[in-house]
């Protein structure tokens, strides 16, 4: 949006953050880089949400392994032609030290660091959204509320259960949806006026009025602090009785998407969705409830797509071979993969996978160009890109074996097997290892 009914609206995604909780998917990338539903990046979720709600006008704030990200950026998310100009781009913004020599030292540093891009922009308002999450919201929404009270800062606050509060940053409202405190994971979270036993979280998504995000920005910049925009940036501007407001993120509207196959005329609704997958047991669970029919998130709306790369990879394929039937249930399967003589069930297969005949995979998640030889045994693991799984091996059934050779999870038992090491060199070990060396393959 620039120069439309919100004024001149400018979009920075956080796209830093090194995932250490998604260890070992993030060894050699991003965590907004991590591959998710077959096809995406997590990162697309949050760069289709402002595309698709007409904010056309992004800075990408990278920093940690970025290269993967930076070229997945490149590829897949610039505008051409006529539309190439200073209102409509996505770019990629890494660290670069205008304020000292070091890096982004906290959400609210890194947007610190690259205010004269604001200044440039001339941007009325600022809209500061997470890239590590899963979500589905349209953002002229929130913009809309944003303006309609003459708010200073408008929170994206997400609606949860008070025993599912503490784990997130919670907000305190006043009945108009003022927020007169903001409390960081509290023992005792604060209840929603008119909503008893729920709680509003923070879910990392702001719009700032410019002057009164550089005016905190440069307030912040003098402090000891952690330069967060959820520990020190909206609690200080509360303190300060700014006009921040909280969006009911449960009031999001989603246009309907196509047409429900057993339904002919009636629509499937989709409606707004959103998930922390910064553990391997939430980056688990919330794949397995995507792979349901009435799942609270579709992939399947051409009025909110997800937008992504596009490759020129064959169509997926599955066939019975060598007398061994093939069965592929409840499963999503990106382009190019192939499954001969196999069966999976409740499995997401990436781009360009191999899965050879006898073998059984159960609640898998499978990265690209996997291959997975004959009479394999694979059940709750999460396969990371490039790997090559020897025929007859066996995973998710015996812990200790597991433990042994694998990553396991311990608060879901989920086998993960990070990408392989490349052995360039027979000295090579993970300090040598130059992440860059994987922006190809990651």
């Amino acid at each position: 949006m620039a120069g439309g009914k919100y004024g001149r609206v400018l979009g920075i995604v956080l796209a830093g953050g090194k995932g250490e909780r998604l260890m070992p998917l993030t060894r050699y990338r991003a965590k907004p880089a991590v591959y998710f539903g077959a096809k995406y990046r997590i990162i697309d979720f949050a760069l289709s949400n402002l595309v698709n709600s007409g904010v056309f006008a992004v800075y990408v704030l990278v920093q940690f392994k970025s290269q993967s990200l930076n070229e997945h950026i490149e590829q897949g998310w610039q505008f051409g032609g006529a539309l190439r100009g200073r209102d409509f781009f996505v770019t990629n913004v890494p660290a670069q030290m205008w304020r000292g020599e070091h890096w982004f030292q906290g959400t609210a540093d890194a947007v610190f660091q690259n205010m004269h891009l604001i200044s440039l922009f001339r941007a009325d308002e600022v809209c500061i959204f997470a890239a590590d999450h899963i979500y589905k919201m349209d953002v002229e929404q929130m913009l809309e509320r944003h303006q309609g009270l003459k708010a200073d800062v408008t929170v994206a606050a997400n609606v949860v259960p008070l025993s599912e509060a503490s784990q997130f940053g919670c907000i305190k409202t006043d009945a108009s949806g003022r927020i007169v405190e903001f409390y960081e994971k509290p023992e005792v979270p604060p209840e929603i006026p008119d909503k008893p036993g729920f709680c509003y979280v923070s879910m990392g998504n702001y719009i700032f009025k410019r002057s009164i995000l550089e005016e905190a920005l440069i307030h912040d910049s003098q402090l000891p602090s952690s330069h967060d925009f959820g520990r020190d940036i909206i609690p200080y501007l509360v303190q300060q009785k700014a006009r921040v407001y909280a969006y009911d993120f449960s009031t999001n509207v989603l246009p309907h998407s196509s047409r429900d196959v057993n339904k002919t005329h009636q629509w499937r609704a989709d409606k707004p969705y959103w998930r922390d997958v910064g553990t391997i047991k939430a980056y688990w669970e919330t794949h397995m409830e995507l792979l349901s029919y009435d799942s609270e998130m579709t992939l399947y709306n051409p009025r909110w797509p997800i937008r992504t790369v596009s490759f020129a990879d064959p169509p997926s394929y599955s066939y019975p071979v060598e007398g061994l039937d093939c069965t592929v249930n409840r499963t999503l399967i990106a382009e190019g993969s192939r499954v001969l003589g196999a069966k999976v069930q409740s499995s997401v297969l990436s781009r360009n996978c191999v899965v050879q005949p006898g073998t059984v995979i159960e609640e898998c998640i499978i990265g690209q160009g996997v291959v997975i030889g004959r009479n394999c045994r694979i059940k709750r693991a999460i396969i990371d890109s490039h790997n090559y799984i020897p025929d007859n091996t066996v995973i998710g059934e015996d812990p200790e074996a597991d433990g042994r050779n694998f990553t396991v999870d311990p608060n879901s038992g989920i086998v993960t097997l990070g990408m392989p090491r490349i052995q360039y060199q027979k000295d090579v070990d993970d300090k040598a290892l130059d992440s860059s060396s994987w922006s190809t393959f990651s």
